[in-house]
């Protein structure tokens, strides 16, 4: 006994070309939040992805992937801008739980703790907040050594005083043994904008190819229901 099996699938040309251009203009838009993601601190580019049968189902075969490549990394004039020369990612609490960034622009709140821009906590290697037993006149005076671990210069008995080591771990939450901290220099975005500008054109071509046949197929449509009217 044979047996045949398959997929079989019957769709309008209209909506097809449809369909498809919902696509191209997701996947464009990945590409241009990513052109705009260019000079972010931090920013890590997106990547599209398409599971099968994209031509069917449209959109919704569409989802996006994270580039964890390093970015490019430049020299900052402030001794609490910190970047990961390795892949990782800085821990730090914010009111909705615990998030990864890789944007290492930080500042000392009014109680000594060390926290982001946005003000949430940044956390030390341990799971808990890095907090400063004072807040120094000169910034100057903090340290951060390339495993992230954090001293303060006491002035008065001039010796170094130990604060805490920086979490640094990669997505699945496992602690990066080599981060590489670089103190003093912040890591701007991975995207190449050559790159970016190069993938948009065949998408582009395409969007405008299934417009096109999207167009055509609309003014054949209309002339045959244009036809049967009269005839009627």
């Amino acid at each position: 006994m044979k047996l045949n099996s398959g997929i079989y699938y019957n769709d309008r040309g209209i909506t097809q070309s449809i369909r498809a251009m919902h696509l191209q203009s997701e996947i464009l838009g990945i590409s241009n939040e990513n052109v705009i993601g260019f000079d972010k601190i931090g920013y890590q580019r997106k990547e599209a992805v398409l599971s099968s049968f994209a031509e069917y189902i449209g959109p919704h075969a569409l989802s996006t992937t994270i580039d964890d490549k390093v970015g490019r990394i430049n020299i900052s004039d402030s001794p609490l801008d910190i970047a990961i020369a390795n892949k990782g990612y800085f821990q730090t609490q914010t009111k909705d739980g615990i998030k990864l960034t890789r944007d290492g622009r930080f500042k000392i709140s009014q109680d000594g703790t060390l926290t982001t821009l946005e003000d949430a906590k940044v956390l030390s290697n341990s799971g808990v907040e890095i907090k400063f037993p004072f807040i120094p006149q000169d910034l100057k005076q903090i340290k951060i050594d390339k495993n992230g671990k954090i001293s303060l210069f006491n002035p008065k008995t001039l010796k170094l005083i130990p604060v805490g080591t920086l979490g640094v771990v990669d997505t699945n939450g496992l602690v990066v043994m080599d981060p590489n901290i670089k103190q003093g220099y912040n890591e701007y975005s991975n995207v190449s904008l050559q790159e970016e500008f190069i993938k948009m054109m065949p998408i582009q071509r395409n969007f405008d190819a299934n417009r096109q046949m999207f167009m055509l197929q609309n003014s054949v449509l209309g002339r045959a229901i244009q036809s049967l009217s009269q005839s009627s």
